[in-house]
């Protein structure tokens, strides 16, 4: 054993002195006990503890850092310096187990909210509707859920933007027609299994209703009072046609925005607008005095109705009062000239066209008195003779 000892020691030509350092003179590093004090950074006397047998995280990290130096990998390692081994399977089981368990909570719980349902497919055929709440189903990809916002309002503007929307009325005139239609999704199964772009075909269904109910109206009611009736009829057509494409959709309500000419004859259109109203007032105006005509003389006939009964129970004295009233009416109006002749002699009087002479002195003089004849004033005595 001595003999054996002495072979492995290390032959004296190859024996070099080491160099004494500060911590002590020999190179032992547990020299202190009688070569000077130990050197701090040497193994303790009694050698490093024995750690325990490295986890299967250790060993997997240490293949990585060694696949991943681009030397391949060292020997009994797996694919790629995986671990391999007992550990390792423990490891892929547990990461296995994590991407299953995520797998089924994303999948298979939904939170649906107050204003939306879910519509439920079992490998794309409908299998029924979820409610508001956290529901459970199947999951993916045996059961898919689809979120619909069934209590959203939502708008569509016609045109898009500020472009021109040119329709022809029923009279062949051309105007520029803004609108909006408002729906929602009554049927969220309908909405979603049978309609492929749900908003293009609320458009054009709402433009060819439009553009029909136009094409029956003038341009009078397209831009004046008949919008409400031009909007209410738009909405019963455009839901008319979504009910028979059975899209699930309901129309809120259709709003006309602008109902103008052209830009182009805006200036025309303006004039034979004014003229229009021009002709209007002028009709109210004539129609007021019309009116007024025919209550004067509806008036008028209720006064002589009145008349003609009093004279059916006096008709003499009637008659003389009617007589009287009318010379009154009639001589209030003109110039007169009253001649007494006591003698029966009618004087000469000068006048010119049966007005009164200018000189305040020929009056007196013509009005000399003379004797009338008598015939003349027996007619003049007799007041039905004037009648």
């Amino acid at each position: 054993m001595t003999i054996f000892t002495r072979w492995l020691r290390r032959p004296p030509i190859l024996a070099v002195e080491t160099p004494k350092g500060p911590w002590g003179g020999s190179g032992d590093d547990n020299a202190g006990e009688g070569g000077g004090p130990r050197n701090p950074w040497a193994l303790p006397p009694g050698g490093r503890k024995p750690t325990g047998k490295p986890s299967a995280l250790d060993e997997f990290l240490k293949k990585a850092r060694v696949s991943g130096g681009g030397g391949g990998g060292s020997s009994g390692g797996g694919f790629g310096g995986l671990p391999t081994g007992a550990n390792a399977r423990a490891l892929w089981a547990i990461a296995v187990a994590v991407i299953v368990v995520l797998w089924l909570l994303f999948t298979s719980f939904h939170q649906i909210g107050p204003q939306q349902r879910g519509v439920v497919t079992y490998f794309g055929k409908y299998a029924g509707t979820l409610d508001p709440g956290i529901r459970l189903t199947p999951p993916a990809p045996i059961a898919s859920v689809e979120v619909v916002d069934v209590q959203n309002i939502r708008t569509d503007n016609f045109p898009v933007g500020d472009g021109e929307n040119l329709t022809l009325t029923g009279d062949q005139n051309i105007i520029d027609l803004a609108y909006s239609v408002r729906w929602d999704i009554a049927d969220p199964r309908d909405y979603v299994f049978q309609l492929a772009e749900p908003n293009t075909t609320v458009r054009a269904a709402a433009e060819s209703a439009m553009r029909a109910v136009v094409a029956t109206t003038t341009l009078e009611q397209a831009i004046g009072t008949g919008r409400t009736v031009i909007e209410q009829r738009v909405a019963e057509l455009t839901q008319q046609i979504l009910n028979d494409y059975k899209s699930g959709v309901r129309i809120q309500g259709v709003a006309i925005k602008q109902a103008a000419a052209p830009a182009q004859i805006v200036e025309d259109f303006n004039a034979v607008t004014a003229a229009q109203q021009e002709a209007i007032a002028n009709l109210n105006q004539s129609r007021s005095y019309a009116q007024q005509v025919v209550a004067r003389a509806q008036g008028e006939a209720a006064s002589f109705d009145k008349v003609y009964e009093q004279y059916r129970l006096a008709p003499e004295v009637t008659r003389r009062r009617m007589y009287y009233e009318t010379m009154e009416a009639v001589l209030a109006k003109s110039d007169k000239t009253i001649v007494e002749t006591p003698g029966g002699v009618v004087p000469y009087l000068p006048l010119r066209n049966g007005k009164r002479l200018a000189d305040p002195e020929v009056a007196p003089r013509a009005a000399q008195p003379a004797t009338p004849a008598p015939a003349a004033a027996a007619a003049a005595a007799q007041p039905g003779a004037a009648q």
